[in-house]
């Protein structure tokens, strides 16, 4: 069932090992000459795993994106329906480390199950949440899908390095982190078409309990299709690092706390924490800002954020095939989070236009590169941190996004009120410009590509 075997260099790969991290000290360059074969149902594996993430996902902005039909029908504040997305932020904080401790040492099936079964529960209570005096169930099934997110979003660089060989590491962290977004962008199209914010309490009762029957069952199939084909590795290593690193013994600890003192990686963790932070307060409160300009555009909303996404997913494949291609994480990485900045202002300038075509096409540039430029910082983290694991630094990447994506929600939710949304989305583009700067005086330390070339 294996491919053609292949002399495989040493990859980016979750578990790169060397001395300081115990177990074995045989270095991956000893191995270089051994052949390594990677096998077909890699694919299947990242397939499962790219659905499950969007189940998880798609729920993120689901009370937000029809924000006005739910305060219509549940009696609940503007700010209240806001929480159901920022809870998802609060709780990564404090859950990712033991998450990322969990996956260091147990590997991906058992966490991926813990992550699908609480995902599943989650969109469960829901189901039970459609009486209009039960908008707090909803948002405990809100907080235990919230609370399963710490088991996905850390995953996609350990399960490429894991699974796919060292030509293809960049471009199957990209499809994993594709997962995430596919999600999000069901999110934003699935809700306001079936929810009618101008329906009768009746109607909208019905729509609320469909929309919750579907997210159920597909949690639901999925928790068995992991059950059944989700697996931790391959029978035999795709490369020499993850065949070295099987047999290590990763200081969990100690990695977080080489983490905490490289120079190149707080820069990142700051300026990705800046440009996703970003992200999230645009989401979260889309659908506020495009009814003040155009008030009976509330499928309009949803589409627009639909396209954020779908343009983010497309420029994160792309983005993963350049750097597999060229292996230029600090010019990829400063070039796309530039051309953020470019699609920031553009978006701000043509959303009163009164045109909402233009919107739309102002939309696709801003989310080609800013949720493109996910799996973009996920791999120059990676390299600016070998060998330290994966899952640990894309862990503490996403803490400080969760951290940044509350702080910028708030802010932007609190100026969009007291000084409008010109001025609101100014300050995102001065946000992202400053984000741009500080990546720009990240050192281009790439120890993995050294890793490769001394194997």
């Amino acid at each position: 069932m294996a491919d053609a075997p292949k002399s495989m260099e040493v990859s980016g790969s979750v578990m790169d090992g060397v001395a300081e991290k115990g177990g074995a000290t045989e270095s991956p360059s000893k191995k270089s000459h051994q052949e390594y074969v990677v096998f077909p149902i890699r694919w299947v594996v990242l397939a499962i795993f790219v659905l499950y993430s969007s189940s998880n996902s798609m729920q993120w902005i689901q009370y937000s994106i029809i924000q006005d039909a739910v305060v219509k029908y549940y009696g609940v504040s503007s700010i209240t329906v806001y929480w159901t997305s920022m809870i998802y932020m609060i709780t990564y904080i404090p859950l990712i480390f033991p998450a990322s401790f969990l996956l260091d040492k147990t590997g991906l099936r058992v966490t991926t199950i813990i992550g699908s079964f609480g995902t599943c529960l989650g969109a469960w209570l829901k189901v039970f949440s459609v009486p209009q005096d039960m908008f707090w169930l909803g948002f405990a099934g809100q907080t235990v899908v919230a609370i399963s997110q710490v088991f996905i979003l850390n995953v996609p660089p350990r399960l490429a390095a894991v699974w796919f060989g060292a030509d293809q590491v960049s471009s199957a962290c990209s499809i994993g982190v594709f997962g995430n977004q596919l999600g999000v962008a069901l999110g934003f199209f699935v809700p306001p078409m079936l929810v009618r914010a101008s329906g009768t309490v009746e109607e909208l009762a019905h729509d609320f309990q469909l929309m919750f029957y579907l997210v159920a069952g597909f949690t639901s199939v999925l928790f068995v299709l992991i059950l059944l084909f989700f697996k931790t590795a391959p029978a035999s290593p795709p490369s020499a690092a993850a065949d070295l690193g099987a047999s290590l013994d990763s200081n969990f600890f100690q990695s977080i706390k080489r983490l905490l003192m490289n120079r190149n990686y707080i820069l990142l963790l700051i300026s990705y924490g800046l440009n996703v932070g970003v992200f999230y307060a645009i989401s979260t409160l889309l659908n506020q800002v495009i009814l003040t300009y155009y008030p009976t555009a509330n499928e309009d909303a949803g589409r627009i954020g639909l396209v954020i996404v779908v343009a983010g997913m497309v420029g994160s494949v792309i983005c993963g095939l350049v750097l597999d291609k060229t292996h230029r994480f600090k010019e990829t990485t400063l070039a796309v989070y530039a051309a953020s900045v470019v699609g920031m202002l553009i978006f701000t300038f043509t959303l009163n236009c009164g045109i909402i075509a233009v919107v739309y096409l102002s939309s696709i540039l801003l989310g080609f590169f800013m949720t493109g430029y996910l799996p973009v910082g996920f791999e120059f983290a990676s390299e600016v941190t070998y060998p330290e694991p994966e899952g640990t630094t894309s862990g503490i990447l996403n803490a400080a996004v969760q951290v940044f994506g509350i702080v910028l929600t708030l802010l932007y939710e609190w100026m969009l009120g007291a000084v409008g949304d010109l001025w609101s989305n100014l300050t995102l583009c001065g946000i992202l410009a400053v984000g741009t700067a500080i990546t720009a005086a990240i050192g281009s330390d790439l120890r993995r590509q050294a890793a490769q070339a001394k194997g």
